[in-house]
């Protein structure tokens, strides 16, 4: 696909899912793609290949079990939608008709964390723990838009299920140049090289992240801003080769539930392997239902906004 967008501009992810579906349509003549009613952006690919494109309505574990079915027929099937009804309404078909029998089965979509000013019953707060602990399940988080597409592609060779969560998907920063990092799903992505403390993000948060830095850097700190895209399998090396680094300081940033998501998972890599730190700190959704609001209001208000996210890195930098 053709770069078109640079660094720092704005791209919908759900344009680039669009346009990368309708490339691999082309090559892989066994890829389908199904949606629950959120097929406003598969047009490119509905026209391409309307014999391979299925719009159930409102029906996600319908579309789980049609992709199921699919892919024990030797298809690659995409299932596209809003996160907070595929990962919770789906859950079981995702578990028992995709993860247990390894399917090719890719479940993508949008809403993920406090974005759309939905409501609680339209964020997808809990998805990433979900996910996580289903077997088989590859689990990434994505925030650059031109991203999606190159995930979307390495997708197609992979043997088993994998989730993909975006945010709203219609106007997100351009984080990466071109060519600037090997994107590999499992590996992590330094997106900001630093020696005094790390901190890991995913997804709609790593602007805010390298934001944050920015303004620490002000102050004379070196901030390393790790974009651990994939969840599971995660990049445990990273993790270790960061607490070597960056004097053993962390903190974790996540548009998520606070426990459950990636500071749990880099949590789980600590105690794994006995890694010692300095200072451990975690900022995302506290237990509560979070209402309404834009996302970056929503975010100061349960404590991981900008000014929190700085205020976290002081103290890890402070701590001896």
């Amino acid at each position: 696909m053709p770069v078109t967008f640079t660094f720092g501009e704005f791209l919908g992810a759900r344009s680039v899912i669009g346009s990368t579906l309708a490339e691999l349509g082309e090559t892989h003549e066994n890829l389908w793609v199904i949606t629950p009613d959120i097929g406003a952006t598969l047009v490119e690919f509905r026209d391409k290949f309307p014999e391979r494109f299925l719009d159930v309505g409102l029906a996600e574990q319908a579309s789980v079990g049609i992709a199921a079915g699919l892919a024990y027929d030797g298809n690659i099937p995409v299932v596209s939608g809003m996160l907070p009804f595929l990962s919770m309404r789906a859950l079981e078909q995702i578990r028992t008709d995709v993860c247990y029998p390894n399917l090719p089965v890719k479940i993508i979509g949008t809403h993920g964390g406090l974005v759309g000013n939905g409501g609680s019953t339209h964020y997808a707060v809990e998805d990433l723990a979900l996910m996580c602990a289903l077997t088989n399940m590859t689990v990434t988080s994505i925030g650059d838009p031109l991203m999606v597409g190159e995930i979307l592609r390495q997708s197609m060779a992979m043997q088993g299920p994998l989730y993909i969560r975006l945010a709203v998907g219609k106007k997100d920063k351009v984080l990466y140049e071109p060519g600037q990092h090997d994107i590999r799903i499992g590996k992590g992505i330094v997106a900001r090289q630093g020696t005094d403390v790390t901190l890991f993000t995913h997804g709609t948060t790593v602007a805010q992240a390298l934001d944050a830095a920015d303004e620490l850097e002000r102050e004379g700190a070196s901030v390393r801003v790790v974009d651990m895209f994939t969840l599971k399998p995660i990049d445990a090396d990273l993790i270790a080769q960061c607490a070597e680094e960056t004097g053993g300081r962390f903190v974790v940033l996540e548009d998520h539930l606070a426990y459950g998501g990636l500071a749990s998972r880099v949590a789980d890599v600590v105690a794994d392997r006995g890694i010692h730190l300095t200072a451990f700190e975690r900022l995302g959704i506290p237990q509560v239902y979070a209402g309404f609001g834009e996302d970056e209001q929503l975010r100061d208000k349960h404590g991981y906004g900008l000014s929190a996210t700085v205020s976290a890195l002081r103290r890890a930098l402070a701590a001896r």
